[in-house]
């Protein structure tokens, strides 16, 4: 019975240490397999952590490439907007000055429509206060804006005289009368003669004839009759403008003459282009 016993208790701390030494080494070898693993592991992370640092820097690279690129588009960009914005300036400047040029023509235009009416009304007035008098006498034209009244010598002075007849101070009144009226042309009074020459005590020649008679048709017209002598300007032209032929009675007939230039003043245009 004691030898039963004994066999079992050595059949069962046998047993035992089998058992422990079994996973003794089952747990040995897990644990060097978990050691293997982490070794691997390691690599496999220390891989990834260079992996992801060639990655990066290259991200880096690729980010500074990319940020170079983009600043020099973006300077393309701006230095496009500021090509624009000049060209936008320059042409807003010349359409600004375009404008200013329009509003000068039109300004002008609204002038020249406004003179012409006012050469208009006033070759109107002039014909009608000289409606007594007959072609042969005077002639009243229009011609680039301006009235001109051609009174010949036979209508204001004798020959070779400077002194007007009271047929011409009619007419001279009569065309005051309108020239009082006007107070913003200019009026020029012209002497011309034909080319016959002329030499007495009291003109020397041509050129005298005609300035005296410019000057005596000024006087009455101012001294007698109230025209503005500011308004007035005498000239004498001689025999060199002619407006027929010499060679003929008729055509010296109508070179001496008188002529009365009535003119707008032009200031207000002259003004604008300036």
């Amino acid at each position: 019975m004691k030898g039963f016993m004994f066999l079992t208790i050595a059949l069962f701390l046998f047993s035992t240490s089998c058992v422990t030494k079994k996973k003794y080494m089952e747990a040995e070898t897990g644990r060097l397999e978990a050691l293997d693993y982490g070794r691997s592991l390691k690599q496999d992370l220390e891989q990834l952590q260079q992996k992801t640092a060639e990655q990066i820097k290259q991200l880096e690279q690729d980010t500074a490439a990319q940020g170079k690129v983009i600043r020099e588009y973006r300077g393309l960009l701006n230095s496009n907007i500021s090509e624009h914005e000049k060209l936008s300036l320059a042409l807003k400047e010349k359409m600004d000055q375009l404008k200013d040029r329009e509003n000068t023509i039109n300004d002008l235009q609204s002038m020249i429509n406004a003179q012409n009416e006012k050469v208009d009304m006033l070759l109107s007035s002039v014909k009608d206060a000289l409606m007594g008098f007959s072609s042969d006498e005077l002639s009243v034209t229009q011609k680039n804006g301006k009235v001109y009244v051609a009174m010949s010598d036979k209508l204001l002075f004798k020959s070779g005289s400077a002194k007007v007849d009271d047929r011409g101070k009619e007419a001279l009144e009569k065309l005051a009368e309108v020239l009082k009226k006007q107070s913003e042309i200019d009026v020029f009074i012209e002497g011309h003669t034909d080319n016959k020459p002329i030499k007495t005590s009291q003109f020397k020649d041509n050129w005298d004839l005609s300035v005296i008679r410019a000057t005596s048709v000024v006087r009455i017209l101012t001294e007698d009759y109230g025209v503005n002598p500011l308004q007035i300007v005498p000239s004498g032209r001689g025999e060199f403008m002619p407006v027929d032929d010499n060679s003929t009675d008729e055509g010296r007939s109508k070179n001496r003459r008188t002529e009365i230039i009535m003119a707008p003043q032009l200031d207000k245009l002259l003004q604008i282009l300036q």
